[in-house]
């Protein structure tokens, strides 16, 4: 009698099913409407809407069908509740819908499974940096859940069950006929929002599960292991070999597609980049390994494979070698610049790793140079282009030749923001008026006039910062590699190839000759062709292994592809591969032209073939990376670990963290150096370390508790090395000093006290520990000056006067 009764008076679970999927709706007419007025053009607005409608039912008729079990046990066990349990979670599933559909206006892309690969810090980053926080954002959030409810009420008041059930009935046949008939409904760009977040991190769950390393196997234990002449040297024929190794300077571009450069749809906005083409060697159908910034390092300097979540993501990293360690153990001062954290994706890990002697992130720039601003929500990403030159320049004379310097640009990224905007947005403008080869419509650029002035901008960039290094006597010997990480996200793409088509230069004056190639390769490339070339043609310590990912560029002038190229567009999706001229994308199949346009093909025999070689490349990248096979450590003579824990610290760590961040681990690793407990304190903070070197409170602590200890030498590398990495930080200098006194090295306190002052550090006490330095040396008069001075710009400072008062007694 009860189940008859729940049956007959199930209908307002079906009404607010319905609700659901008329609130989807509405949410899917925001989006199109905002894509509309944002300037991004949709192929067939009507179209797109009935496709988006269509699959929105299904998905809403999926959702109600699966928790109506979970409404009838609620209802059994208390009636009152079930509604209301349902109608809280469709709120949830309603506000979930609509901040994956502000991620993809944003981001033009849908999230998935690449949530999976972002600490919560590094989502906190982008996010702040792609938004701006007041109370109008969150309107919607509760304007779609109300929209859900007023839905709900008028099917109550003026709907009766009967009538509900037949056109619910109809709907379900009709939508179902149209989605057994047109196969683009399945395209991602018409999917539900929710349902492709959790169709994507099932899909990677899968791929997880199948690609397990307890079951991975291959005949040769290291695949990628090859004698050193497997990658031919194809670039010495191009260059004028003289006897002193040449400097390396990678320029990795954020956001440069290559549709924005030379003759290509977008372009216009890179008068530099455009004018070394023909001076350069330049690979128009060239191919990023990754659709974001977290595969640019791996791919570009070590050639690596992808991981479960981007190779960075490894943590410990598997054996690996780089352009990084291999040029560093052939005399190379090597140098990583970036305006930016360099713990953002953990790049600082790897770059670490493979011995990186020089990093220069956002901690190291200091004085004289002009960050970007914040947005309204206080964030800035850090330092833009042209401040990241200029400190590269100014860097340059302390470093020893050869050098590599790895250059990271930043600027187009959102907030799309740099100093003297409102004058390359004039330039915009004089390109609109004046440029009569311009493909683009003045509403086009109109749509994206931010964007377009900082691909002006970052080119300015570009080009200041090479004619300035032109003039040093080191130009004639160098050899400048700039390419793109990804094309930028924000400006709608053409097709499903366009977010990996990246330029690809090698320009110096050391070129005998400029040649365009049309063939195809990828960031996988690059470092295999310049070692290459480097050990054939100069003194160095020869290889006779090594272990990438491909084979080398190729230098074919005609169209053609010889490698085969998996593409992890984002973190933990693996779904792109182009084969010969076909890219694969998301099961569906497309022919690569010249112009390197695609078109969708029907060819099952191919599409087999391409598919079978993405999951080979799926087996191969998880049997490499989960097994620790890329190269063994018996030949790698070129990196190390930053730690190498044992078992049983290994256990210990595990017991002291379980549950806890990383800024928590610091904390108890603080409780550890106050109670004595060091040698844990120096545990938790070297594991600590290990994940985010630039961590400066962590080092500092580490070197504290060894100075405690009275382990003085050991306490100064600690202290030097937070010095280094964060030159502006205060703690670690007034710790040094302290050590210099304990260890009566009261000269060296000198010296770092007035190298703290040198870089402005903003301590007061760091000028009181430089007066008793003085006065601990009998340098009296000079002791007074400083304290007296300190005084005067802090006169309420009790520990200066204090000072003050023990230099009388």
């Amino acid at each position: 009698m009860k189940i008859k009764s729940f049956l007959s008076n199930c209908f307002p679970y079906v009404y607010l099913t319905i609700s659901l999927i008329i609130a989807f709706w509405f949410i899917s007419g925001y989006e199109i409407y905002m894509k509309i007025a944002n300037g991004i053009a949709l192929q067939n607005v009507p179209t797109t809407l009935l496709y988006k409608f269509i699959n929105d039912f299904g998905i809403g008729i999926l959702i109600g069908l699966l928790f109506f079990p979970l409404f009838a046990l609620i209802y059994f066990i208390k009636k009152t509740w079930s509604l209301t349990f349902i109608k809280v979670f469709f709120f949830l599933l309603i506000i979930g819908q609509y901040s994956l559909v502000k991620y993809n206006l944003t981001t033009l892309v849908n999230l998935g499974a690449d949530v999976l690969g972002y600490s919560y810090n590094d989502m906190y980053t982008t996010v702040t940096a792609s938004e701006s926080f007041s109370i109008l954002y969150f309107i919607p959030f509760i304007a779609f859940p109300l929209v859900l409810l007023a839905i709900n009420n008028i099917f109550l008041t003026h709907v009766t069950p009967k009538k509900a059930y037949i056109v619910l009935g109809i709907a379900v046949l009709a939508c179902g006929a149209v989605k057994l008939t047109v196969p683009d409904l399945s395209d991602t760009t018409y999917k539900n929002k929710l349902f492709f977040f959790v169709n994507d991190i099932f899909r990677f769950q899968t791929d997880k599960s199948a690609f397990n390393a307890a079951d991975l196997f291959y005949k040769k234990e290291y695949p990628l292991v090859q004698p050193f002449d497997a990658t031919p040297d194809v670039l010495g024929p191009f260059f004028e070999i003289k006897e002193e190794k040449p400097n390396i300077i990678m320029i990795i571009v954020e956001g440069l597609g290559a549709e924005f450069i030379g003759k290509n749809a977008n372009r216009g906005f890179t008068p530099y980049l455009d004018s070394l083409i023909p001076k350069s060697l330049y690979w128009e159908n060239f191919v990023s390994n990754a659709g974001r910034t977290f595969g640019a390092l791996p791919s570009i300097l070590g050639s690596l494979p992808y991981g479960e979540k981007g190779f960075l993501e490894l943590n410990p990293l598997p054996s690996n070698i780089s352009l990084v360690s291999i040029l560093k153990a052939n005399d190379y001062t090597t140098s990583f610049y970036c305006g930016d954290e360099s713990s953002f994706d953990r790049k600082i890990n790897f770059l670490e790793y493979n011995g990186i002697q020089n990093v220069v992130d956002i901690n190291k720039f200091g004085p004289g140079y002009e960050m970007t601003k914040a947005n309204a929500g206080g964030f800035s990403w850090g330092y833009p282009d042209g401040e990241i030159f200029k400190k590269t320049l100014s860097d340059l004379n302390s470093k020893k030749l050869p050098r590599l310097d790895v250059i990271m640009t930043l600027t187009n990224h959102e907030p799309f923001d740099f100093p003297e905007k409102k004058e390359y947005l004039k330039k915009v403008d004089a390109i609109i008026n004046s440029n009569k080869t311009l493909e683009l419509s003045k509403s086009e650029v109109e749509t994206y006039k931010d964007i377009y002035a900082c691909l002006l901008y970052t080119d300015n960039s570009i080009k200041n910062f090479i004619e300035a290094y032109s003039k040093r006597p080191e130009y004639k010997n160098t050899i400048f590699v700039i390419t793109g990480d990804h094309r930028l996200i924000p400006i709608a793409q053409k097709d499903k190839l366009c977010r990996f088509h990246v330029p690809l230069y090698i320009y110096s004056p050391l070129l005998k000759k400029p040649k365009s190639f049309k063939s195809i390769s990828s960031h996988w490339d690059i470092t295999p062709s310049l070692v290459s070339f480097l050990m054939n043609n100069y003194k160095m310590n020869k290889m006779e292994k090594t272990a990438w990912m491909s084979t080398g560029l190729d230098t074919v002038q005609k169209f053609r592809n010889i490698h085969t190229i998996p593409i992890m567009q984002n973190k933990g999706s693996i779904n792109e591969l182009i084969l010969k001229n076909y890219l694969y994308s998301d099961g569906d199949l497309f022919k690569i032209k010249e112009n390197f346009e695609i078109s969708e093909v029907n060819d099952s025999e191919m599409l087999q073939t391409i598919s079978d070689s993405l999951k080979s490349a799926k087996k191969l990248n998880a049997y490499l990376t989960q097994k620790n096979k890329i190269i063994p450590n018996s030949i790698n003579i070129y990196t190390k670990a930053a730690f190498e824990f044992s078992k049983e610290e290994l256990k210990t760590i595990k017991q002291l963290t379980e549950g806890l961040n990383y800024d928590q681990i610091f904390m108890r690793a603080r409780e550890f150096a106050f109670n004595k407990e060091r040698n844990k304190a120096r545990l938790l903070c070297n594991y600590v370390l290990n994940e985010f070197p630039n961590y400066a409170d962590v080092r500092t602590l580490k070197g504290r508790t060894l100075a405690w200890d009275k382990q003085y030498p050991k306490a100064e590398v600690e202290f030097l090395e937070v010095i280094k990495r964060t030159p502006f930080y205060s703690d670690s200098y007034l710790a040094l000093m302290d050590m210099y006194w304990w260890s009566d090295q009261n000269e060296k306190g000198i010296l770092v006290g007035k190298r703290g002052l040198a870089n402005k550090v903003d301590a007061p006490e760091l000028a009181g520990k430089l007066a008793q330095a003085y006065f601990r040396t009998n340098n009296i008069p000079r002791a007074k000056k400083i304290i007296d001075s300190v005084i005067n710009k802090h006169p309420k400072n009790s520990e200066l006067l204090k000072i003050k008062k023990s230099f009388a007694e």
